[in-house]
C-alpha cells in the first residue's frame, strides 16, 4: 500500500462502514486495558532536522511506557533542506498547523511534542514532556473518556465511554489511525546526512471516522480492511473539536 492521498482514500470508506451499537453486547472485560493510559505524546519529527534525533530517543523511551500513547508524526516542510522524509506527511504537517492555529501562539517547529492536544514543549526533553502531562491531566488525557478495544471474528471493536460525571455535554472527533511499529533509515543528504535514524510507533495516516456526543458508543471495522503489511498498529483518539483537548484514547496491535 502506498500512504498518503491513497491512504486518505483506503481509510474514507472506513467512516461510512463504521457501525454504532450497544453496549449491552460487548464480551466481558473485552479489552480493558492493564494500565489506564494517562498521556498522548505526539511529537512532530523530520529525518531533515539535526535537533530531531534526541527527540526520536525519548520517544521511543516513552513508547515502552504502557501508560503513554508514544505517537511519531514525522513532517514533510524540511524537504527542501536535501533530504525528503521517507514517512513524511502533508496531513501531519496540517495537523501541527492546525494546533498552532487552535493554541493561537503559531508556534511550529520540530521537534515539538504536543501533550494530551494542548501543551507544546521540547520534544527531546522527557522533563518538559512529563511536567506538561502533569499540567493537562486535570482536563485532558485519554483516561478521561475510556475506549476499550478487542478483536473478535473478522471485526475490531472499539467501546467509547459516555461523559464524566459532573462534566457538560461535549462533542468530539473520533479518528483512527494505522501505525507502523518502528522503521529505521539511512539518512544519505540533509542535516542528518551519514546517520541511522530510529523511529518507532509511526502514524503512516490519521483521519476522522465520527463524533462521539457524550454518550456511549461502540465502532465496528472490518479486520481485514486494515490488516497490512506495513501497518502493525491502530490508534484511536477522542478529541475535542479537531485540534482540542484529547479526552480518550488507545493503541492497539492488530497482530
Amino acid at each position: 500500500m502506498r500512504f498518503g492521498t491513497t491512504l486518505v482514500a483506503f481509510l474514507a470508506p472506513i467512516a461510512a462502514i463504521a457501525t454504532t451499537t450497544s453496549l449491552a453486547a460487548q464480551p466481558s472485560g473485552a479489552g480493558q486495558p492493564a494500565v489506564a493510559p494517562r498521556a498522548v505524546v505526539e511529537l512532530y519529527t523530520s529525518q531533515g532536522c539535526s535537533s530531531c534525533p534526541p527527540a526520536d530517543a525519548v520517544l521511543e523511551k516513552l513508547s515502552a511506557d504502557p501508560s503513554v500513547i508514544a505517537l511519531s508524526f514525522p513532517v514533510d516542510y524540511w524537504n527542501y533542506l536535501g533530504w525528503k522524509d521517507t514517512f513524511g506527511s502533508p496531513r501531519n504537517s496540517e495537523r501541527q498547523r492546525n494546533y498552532a492555529r487552535a493554541r493561537g501562539d503559531g508556534a511550529i517547529y520540530t521537534p515539538q511534542a504536543i501533550v494530551n492536544g494542548e501543551v507544546h514543549v521540547n520534544g527531546a526533553s522527557e522533563a518538559e514532556i512529563e511536567n506538561a502531562i502533569q499540567k493537562t491531566s486535570e482536563k485532558a488525557g485519554p483516561q478521561h473518556i475510556p475506549i476499550r478495544f478487542w478483536q473478535e471474528r473478522n471485526t475490531l471493536n472499539f467501546a467509547l465511554g459516555g461523559e464524566e460525571t459532573g462534566h457538560g455535554p461535549r462533542e468530539a472527533t473520533i479518528w483512527l489511525g494505522v501505525v507502523q511499529s518502528s522503521g529505521t533509515v539511512d539518512i544519505k543528504e540533509g542535516e542528518n546526512q551519514g546517520k541511522q535514524l530510529s523511529y518507532k510507533n509511526i502514524v503512516r495516516e490519521l483521519t476522522p471516522i465520527g463524533i462521539w456526543k457524550g454518550q456511549p458508543m461502540e465502532i465496528q471495522l472490518p479486520r481485514a480492511a486494515l490488516m497490512q503489511a506495513e501497518v502493525q498498529k491502530i490508534v484511536v483518539l477522542l478529541q475535542e473539536d479537531r485540534s482540542g483537548p484529547i479526552i480518550g484514547g488507545t493503541l492497539a496491535g492488530l497482530w
